[in-house]
């Protein structure tokens, strides 16, 4: 009987029927068929009526259970014996029915001999129970001839405590007796009918376990049983002490993380310092991130538990993302596919039903059934980004490819890059299948800078580029990246069409002739360093002969240098070329800086060098071994070329240091502030006059070669900098101005971003204020920036002031102003 659509279990059975919720690792009505087997009983026929699809998908005809399997599907609801009589042509003798969502381990073998030998029409299964009040009540004489039955009965009509299992021994004939295509039920009609009749009803008490999953409470229960070996299942995997059940290829650091009894599907990963306590299941392919702790919980296949993450008594679905620092507490019910940000709180007994994502940082009261609290986060401000294989898996890029393709002319040509990492490859094999799909022409780079990329784009009639690499930030985070002529990123527009063509999966799909070809372009990387040395004072750099450490931190940017480090004379020592095999080392910014400090120290190097991962940014190290910081590099970056070049514009994002200004006083140049995005900033580079753009994250564009961060560009301008002036590194940066600006950020939910920005504006109203991207505020002696963030439910907060001091006490004021707003909203807006 597996028709049960579990109305009870939701949000478990919200997207599968009832049979098919996992107890420990297999589906319920698998482990049913187990018992049929076990007892000889190989031939059966499944009763399906709500999501039928989904059993038939999984089970198929039974033959790889060792069983086979008939499906008689109730297009109305018939009720239990009317279900029975659906499949009356399948059933021509003596038969067992049993539910597919009740679990128990029972003697079949005994109840059927039992039933043969009495000569019965209906033996019906009992057990003995503390509480009856749920169930239908069974009373039974000496030799087992049933008297008396009763549904759900109160106390004060409770006359026995052995009810009615639902498990059943019938002959065919008692089918007659149930009419056709109408609902009936077995223990409220049939039975006692057929008892009225004088019919030879018998009961069979059972012993055994038995749990009807019916609540969620019940299927916690079902699976803490399973696991304490209340019943007799055959559980996956190897048993280990303490009745900790591992699978096929799971990857467990130390078994001392697991408490038991515990449960762990195949090729499940534990990662060092995560922690899975007593009464814990985990189905296969779950990943359980460092510092993670999971308490008395049932967590189902595919699902993603990220760092530091604290689930207790909860109950999780299938693919179900948790990001890091979420809390999920006691009673929490997620259904399949579900998004929790991080360090988002859900209160217990919250039910969360399937495909909903949960904003970073929200406090959950209230079930989620119909709307998310949050948005999609796959698709940002410039680019794509998310987890590999968690987010961002193969088929979900090929989607991605396809969904830009779509955008573009079928027939057009685009270049493809990606940095040395394995993951960025396979991703980016993907996106370049799901392009060529849409009829995209392909011009693979395979590992480059995306300066070249770009590059390609500004000398060659090609409709856009992609990118793909790691994070900087995460090693497990991948980004795609999208560019367009002549090396930009694309517009917002852009990034939003291809994002509606991917969530609403229209793509366009060509003939097999219509199929993109690929190519591999031989001379891009030639081209790209012929084009940067003309943009260089080669004859002054290579008259200096300086010593140079070049940090590649694995960057592409190794593949491009040696041919150009020869005509600008530098003796070059490398450090972290890329590796295109394995994992790349974890370093953190700190780490890389340092280490490039040191090298520049111990062989007497005139400046030490630090690229990003993509090659796009850098930091320097002057000739004593001491870090830049980045902002005083750009600061250095102005005053130079402002004093060294023609009239022209020099950008800045709105959000820096009004030092810029005085640093380029005095020359015939001007300051232009652009909006805080890296898109506007780069946009605006390719305006006529632009002689400069950057900002102060390391990030520097020099619009007559690339409209684009370019970190061998950058470093062939330091290089032409200090070439053109007999000062040190050191000495060109000391006569800067010390920098007090802050930047700090601040939580606020995603309702209340358009409140805050309105009462801000209004309680500033009487002060001098700049609107080009949030709220700018000048005060005497200072400014502070309020910018809500696209992509978080944060504010970023700028803040500047004569001393460092003055700084914090602007940030404190407008932190306080922001977080008053948001403590004024109603509770609901807030969750």
């Amino acid at each position: 009987m597996a028709g049960g659509e579990g109305t009870r279990l939701r949000p478990l059975t919200s997207n599968q029927p009832k049979p098919m919720v996992p107890i420990v690792g297999k589906p319920c009505m698998e482990h049913i068929i187990d018992l049929l087997r076990r007892h000889g009983i190989d031939e059966i026929v499944v009763t399906v009526a709500y999501l039928p699809q989904v059993i038939r998908g999984y089970f198929g005809d039974g033959e790889s259970m060792g069983v086979t399997l008939h499906y008689s599907v109730e297009e109305t609801p018939l009720g239990t014996a009317g279900s029975v009589k659906h499949a009356e042509a399948l059933l021509d003798e003596t038969f067992l029915v049993i539910s597919g969502d009740a679990l128990c381990d029972f003697d079949l073998t005994a109840i059927v001999a039992a039933h043969k030998a009495a000569g019965a029409v209906a033996t019906l299964g009992l057990k003995s129970v503390e509480n009856p009040l749920e169930f239908g009540v069974v009373i039974i004489d000496e030799d087992g001839r049933i008297e008396r039955f009763l549904e759900k009965p109160s106390w004060g009509q409770v006359f026995s405590d052995t009810i009615n299992t639902g498990v059943y021994v019938l002959e065919p004939e008692v089918l007659r007796n149930v009419p056709a295509d109408e609902p009936y039920d077995f223990s409220k009609q049939l039975f006692p009918a057929l008892l009225s009749r004088g019919k030879h009803l018998y009961g069979h008490v059972l012993e055994g376990y038995w749990q009807d999953v019916g609540n969620l409470d019940q299927y916690r229960q079902a699976n803490f049983d399973a696991l304490d070996g209340r019943i007799e299942l055959d559980l996956p995997g190897i048993r280990l002490r303490d009745n900790v059940y591992l699978g096929d290829g799971v990857q467990l650091p130390e078994l001392g993380q697991i408490q038991g009894p515990a449960f762990v599907g195949n090729y499940s990963k534990i990662e060092p310092g995560a922690r899975i306590g007593a009464y814990s299941v985990l189905g296969q392919n779950a990943v359980v991130k460092d510092g993670a702790q999971i308490e008395r919980s049932v967590i189902d296949s595919g699902s993603y538990i990220g760092q530091s993450v604290r689930i207790e008594g909860a109950i999780l679905g299938k693919g179900v993302d948790v990001r890091a620092h979420a809390v999920v507490n006691e009673g929490v019910a997620i259904g399949d596919e579900c998004s929790i940000g991080s360090q988002s709180v859900l209160a217990p007994n919250v039910k969360v039903y399937p495909f909903k994502t949960i904003e970073a940082g929200a406090a959950i009261h209230s079930n989620l059934i119909w709307e998310s609290r949050g948005i999609t986060t796959l698709f940002g401000r410039d680019e794509v980004s998310g987890l590999v294989n968690v987010d961002i898996t193969p088929d979900v890029a090929s989607r991605i490819g396809m969904a830009y393709g779509t955008t573009l002319a079928r027939d057009a040509r685009i270049v493809v890059s990606r940095d040395a990492n394995p993951a960025a490859r396979m991703i980016k094999r993907s996106l370049i299948s799901g392009l060529a799909a849409t009829g995209v022409n392909v011009s693979d780079l395979r590992v480059a800078m995306p300066a070249v990329a770009r590059h390609q784009l500004k000398i060659d009639e090609r409709a856009g580029g992609v990118h793909v690499q790691i994070s900087q930030d995460d090693p497990e985070v991948v980004e795609i990246r999208f560019f367009e002529a002549p090396g930009i990123l694309v517009s917002d527009a852009t990034i939003k069409s291809i994002e509606r063509t991917y969530s609403r999966q229209e793509f366009r799909r060509v003939s097999a002739t219509e199929i993109g070809r690929l190519s591999y372009p031989s001379r891009a990387t030639e081209i790209y360093v012929q084009d940067l040395l003309e943009i260089l004072d080669v004859a002054a750099i290579r008259a200096r002969g300086f010593r140079m450490v070049l940090n590649y931190a694995h960057s592409p940017a190794s593949l491009v240098v040696p041919n150009m480090i020869g005509d600008l004379g530098v003796e070059l020592i490398s450090m972290n070329t890329p590796v295109d095999v394995g994992d790349l080392p974890t370093k953190t910014h700190e780490q890389s800086l340092a280490e490039t400090a040191q090298m520049v120290r111990a062989v007497g190097a005139a400046l030490g060098v630090l690229l990003d991962i993509a090659g796009e940014r850098i930091w320097l190290v002057d000739e004593t071994g001491q870090p830049i910081a980045a902002e005083t590099t750009l600061l250095l970056l102005l005053r130079e070329l402002s004093a060294q070049t023609a009239v022209g514009t020099l950008l800045v994002p709105v959000t820096e240091t009004y030092e810029v200004e005085h640093v380029v006083n005095g020359s015939s140049n001007r300051v232009e502030r652009t909006q805080a995005t890296l898109h506007s900033l780069l946009s605006a580079a390719t305006e006529d006059g632009v002689l400069f753009a950057g900002a102060s994250g390391g990030g520097y564009v020099f619009p007559d070669f690339l409209p684009a961060y370019d970190a061998l560009a950058s470093t062939g301008k330091v290089l032409e900098i200090m070439a053109r002036s007999p000062a040190t590194l050191s000495e060109l940066a000391s006569g800067l101005p010390e920098i007090t600006r802050v930047h700090t950020q601040a939580p606020c939910p995603w309702a209340v971003k358009g409140t805050a920005m309105r009462l801000l504006i209004e309680s500033t109203k009487r002060l001098r204020t700049d609107h080009t991207d949030g709220l700018k505020v000048f005060e005497k002696g200072g400014w502070a920036q309020l910018i809500p963030d696209p992509d978080e439910p944060v504010f970023h907060i700028y803040a500047e002031g004569r001393t460092r001091q003055d700084s914090m006490r602007l940030e404190a004021k407008y932190r306080a102003m922001l977080e008053e707003i948001v403590s004024a909203q109603p509770a609901e807006t807030l969750n």
